[in-house]
């Protein structure tokens, strides 16, 4: 299906704001800007009170598990526990009940804030929580959110039914008014692009509903909240966990994904702004195919190395401290890589040097057609059948290349022809100089030539020489111009000899052995009987 021209200037448009959203969101999350601490959250059936950090012997994380085990036991309780604030030691103390809880420090408290206030803020936090966690432990709480969760299902079964029923609708829709467009299509099934979108949208649509569902769903109950908690806490700390060094910087799972989907999105960005200057400008300024081709390739790849290099210099990676890693590479490149790295830089050759061009009938081998694209790597080739063959780019400098349209498409076309050695020489020149006239693809300057090759075995031999503009079309030309040969030699009267053999037979014996005649002259006697019986 073949696009307009607007349609792809929108495509690449669109392709263009996401790039540029994800460039945005992943310098916003890069490691210059993430805020990292020391500190350990307190949680209470899955919710996050507040953070602690070390005091004394104690790490934050030990000080969190210590406070999370009492809250925990708090909760079993079926009478209300009431949390209160002690000094010891000329710092604020939270007693839970009449045990020790905790001591809020000054590393404890947040920017501008004193320890008092924060112990204040943290006893109320402590209580409602508290308070929440038991009474959602009772027997009514659980009926009535066993029945919001049916509900829930029930919704969003319903939902996902009628997103089926719309996706169908209107599928309808553009279906009939596409038919209503283009006369010819009357029934017409819809486009393969527009049935992969309508299923992409309605599978994305169903997963966001199911999946809110079965997170709203799961922090309803402690328990589930307490798992999906976790399973939160052990992926993001598997995530942001840093396990790679790099010069003075570390860097975590996250870090290296978001680098990898920024580099992702700038060959997304290259080939957007490739496709809009060779359809968009390069079209415009009338340039040849071939030279269109060559700076949009130089274009994107000169796009992918500058960005590559600044996008690393932003994220804060020295590429000094990559010396010893580009050593490995290009050691791997040398031995595991060579083909890849001989025809990358045979693309760069043909790029620069132009032999060969976009559009050019050339041949390789015994391959015969026209250069649809040249890449990093390979060259499409469409033959004559339209059959695209990807030759690697290191074929096409190391074995000989003929380029029917190398700066001069004009070529001239050979025909041997062979007659009969009582045909007058100067009628079947004349004869095959007819043959070439009137025909299309024929140039008349510079003019057809005919040469007296020699004397063959059984035909005087003639090559008919002929110049056409159109080298892609010679194996056409040629037919045409046998088939006009043929009938002006059949009408004139000028005979096309076939092959001629002599076989020269030599009377003598055979020189069989007695043992051999006698055994023959045995079998032809009972053949003999035989057949007069």
């Amino acid at each position: 299906m073949r696009h307009s021209p607007r349609f792809s200037f929108f495509s690449s448009c669109l392709g263009m704001m996401v790039v540029v959203i994800l460039l945005v969101l992943g310098l916003w999350l890069s490691p210059g800007m993430a805020q990292t601490g020391g500190k350990a959250s307190v949680v209470v059936d899955g919710y996050q009170i507040f953070q602690v950090s070390e005091s004394g012997q104690f790490s934050a994380e030990e000080r969190a598990n210590l406070i999370n085990l009492q809250l925990k036991e708090a909760i079993k309780s079926d009478t209300p526990i009431q949390v209160k604030i002690e000094e010891r030691n000329q710092l604020p103390t939270i007693l839970l009940g009449d045990r020790y809880l905790l001591t809020v420090t000054q590393k404890d408290t947040l920017p501008g804030s004193k320890p008092d206030e924060q112990a204040t803020l943290w006893v109320k936090q402590i209580q409602e929580v508290l308070q929440q966690s038991q009474s959602e432990r009772s027997s009514q709480y659980i009926r009535n959110t066993s029945i919001l969760t049916a509900s829930i299902l029930l919704g969003a079964f319903a939902v996902s039914w009628v997103l089926g029923l719309l996706r169908t609708r209107i599928s309808q829709i553009v279906q009939k008014k596409l038919n209503n467009a283009n006369a010819q299509a009357i029934n017409a099934d819809l486009p393969a692009g527009l049935t992969l979108l309508f299923k992409s949208i309605l599978f994305f649509a169903r997963a966001v509903i199911w999946a809110s569902a079965i997170i709203y769903i799961t922090n309803l109950f402690p328990y589930t909240r307490q798992w999906s908690y976790q399973i939160s806490y052990i992926l993001t700390s598997s995530f942001t966990s840093k396990f790679i060094t790099i010069g003075n910087n570390s860097y975590s799972l996250i870090n290296l994904l978001i680098l990898v989907g920024l580099l992702f999105a700038l060959f997304i960005f290259a080939g957007t702004i490739t496709n809009i200057l060779r359809s968009r400008v390069l079209s415009i300024a009338g340039i040849n195919r071939g030279v269109q081709e060559a700076i949009a390739i130089l274009t994107k790849y000169s796009l992918i190395v500058v960005g590559s290099i600044v996008l690393l210099q932003i994220w804060g990676l020295d590429l000094s401290s990559l010396t010893i890693l580009a050593s490995a590479l290009g050691i791997g490149i040398g031995f595991g890589f060579q083909d890849i790295a001989k025809n990358f830089g045979s693309g760069l050759i043909l790029i620069l040097e132009r032999p060969i061009q976009i559009g050019d009938f050339i041949e390789v081998g015994d391959l015969h057609g026209t250069v649809e694209r040249i890449s990093a790597r390979s060259t499409e080739i469409r033959t004559l059948d339209h059959i695209s063959i990807i030759v690697p780019n290191s074929r096409l400098l190391e074995s000989e290349v003929i380029n029917w349209s190398h700066h001069n498409p004009i070529s001239r076309l050979h025909l041997p022809v062979g007659v009969a050695y009582n045909a007058e020489p100067n009628l079947v020149k004349k004869a095959l100089l007819d043959a070439t006239k009137d025909h299309p693809n024929v140039l008349n300057a510079p003019p057809a030539q005919v040469f007296f090759k020699g004397f063959g075995d059984s035909a005087l031999n003639f090559e008919l020489l002929v110049w056409t503009a159109e080298p892609h079309k010679q194996f056409v030309t040629k037919s045409d111009l046998y088939f006009s040969i043929y009938e002006i030699l059949r009408k004139r009267q000028i005979e096309i000899p076939f092959p001629q053999h002599d076989l020269h037979l030599r009377s003598g014996n055979l020189g069989l052995s007695p043992q051999v005649e006698k055994a023959l002259l045995r079998l032809s006697e009972e053949s003999a009987n035989g057949y007069q019986e």
